[in-house]
């Protein structure tokens, strides 16, 4: 990797998220490596986003899907761009509810 590059991981190709495995500053490019395949995507963090923490690996709509690990792990509760920190602040976890009626995912 490109020591002038941030790093990051995502597990599978159909992640929409990654793992950051450098604390990140805004302006940051960060090169993700899927381990899933030999690609790399490299991205430009549009905020601070600290070791571990969750980056949005492309626009993620308000209402649609969290994917990480290639498995949903939430739904976006707002509008997440492209190089956005994805926690709490923005997810809604979804396992576990019973307020949404069987709902699959």
């Amino acid at each position: 990797m490109n020591s002038g590059l941030k790093k990051g991981l995502a597990i599978k190709s159909v992640d929409n998220v990654a793992t950051v495995l450098d604390d990140v500053s805004c302006g940051d490019r960060i090169l993700v490596k899927f381990a899933d395949s030999a690609s790399v995507l490299t991205i430009e963090s549009r905020e601070n986003i600290p070791f571990g923490f969750k980056v949005a690996l492309k626009d993620i709509q308000k209402g649609e899907y969290v994917i990480k690990y290639g498995e949903v792990i939430g739904r976006a509760t707002e509008f997440i761009g492209e190089g956005r920190l994805v926690h709490v602040h923005n997810v809604e976890g979804l396992r576990g509810r019973g307020d949404l009626g069987g709902e699959k995912i």
